[in-house]
């Protein structure tokens, strides 16, 4: 059985919550270079824009955007691991405190969703965790911004919706609402499970890499069919036009009851701040 101390948890999540909004991930960055054309367009600008902007934020230590997001967390237990102190959950909130007051990141999480009086933690975060082999413990961040979580969708679909059925859904959904969440946007779709699983699906697919296909042959396919689809809205890099309305469609599934076909999308946008450590 091997020992993690909470304190190191903490102290790790405190430089994980600076790093995430200071950074925008490589394969992003990469992924909006390769699409600049050098044509002098709107969409040309932006995309060099977007660049600018993230070389700014890593070389001043400045937020990526003002909206440094709902902190969520992926957690891989490993089941020969034994954590010293404070729980897994209490580790990981602290480290969001601390991460948050100390590099001045905007605290966007409210008491209650009426009542609306501010934390002025970020905190609580969400947190999901798994059990897995090994004596590691996998720490994924996701700061997600509310102008594109509120661009999300969740839809009970019936079987013979089939797959044009969720497509048409995803679609409408970032027909609807895209040009709000700062495009160009990243994809995340769940399919299956039920109402209560299927958002999560659709958030964790946000955390694969750009470039990287679905392990399975169909819905690699179904994800590159969409991604040109939703590319022929013309919706464009901070909804001003364009082809580039989407840099990737990712889909996660799950089994579902007979009767059931749930699907969710949960948009990000361009500033896609994610970042995996392993302690």
């Amino acid at each position: 059985m091997r020992n993690v101390k909470s304190e190191d948890i903490i102290s790790e999540i405190e430089k994980m919550c600076a790093d995430v909004n200071y950074n925008l991930p490589c394969d992003v960055a990469e992924c909006v270079a390769s699409l600049v054309k050098n044509d002098k367009s709107i969409q040309d600008n932006i995309l060099l824009e977007i660049l600018q902007n993230a070389q700014v934020a890593a070389k001043e230590h400045i937020a990526l955007c003002q909206d440094t997001g709902t902190a969520n967390f992926f957690v891989k237990i490993g089941k020969n691991v034994n954590i010293t102190g404070d729980d897994i959950t209490s580790s990981i909130n602290k480290g969001v405190e601390r991460g948050y007051r100390k590099y001045f990141l905007r605290k966007s999480i409210v008491f209650d969703p009426i009542d609306r009086k501010n934390t002025q933690t970020n905190m609580p975060a969400n947190i999901y965790c798994d059990f897995v082999e090994g004596d590691k413990i996998e720490i994924t961040m996701l700061a997600k911004g509310g102008g594109s979580e509120n661009a999300s969708a969740l839809k009970m679909l019936v079987p013979s919706d089939g797959w044009n059925g969720v497509k048409q859904f995803v679609l409408e959904a970032v027909k609807q609402k895209g040009a709000n969440a700062c495009p160009p946007l990243i994809v995340g779709i769940g399919i299956g499970g039920d109402f209560a699983s299927v958002g999560f699906l659709a958030k964790k697919a946000l955390l694969r890499q750009l470039g990287s296909a679905n392990i399975s042959e169909d819905y690699n396919c179904r994800e590159k069919e969409l991604l040109g689809e939703i590319n022929k809205l013309g919706i464009g890099p901070m909804g001003l036009g364009g082809k580039v309305t989407a840099l990737a469609v990712f889909i996660e599934t799950k089994p579902c009851h007979i009767a059931s076909l749930p699907a969710a999308v949960n948009i990000q946008c361009h500033s896609c701040r994610r970042k995996t450590i392993i302690l």
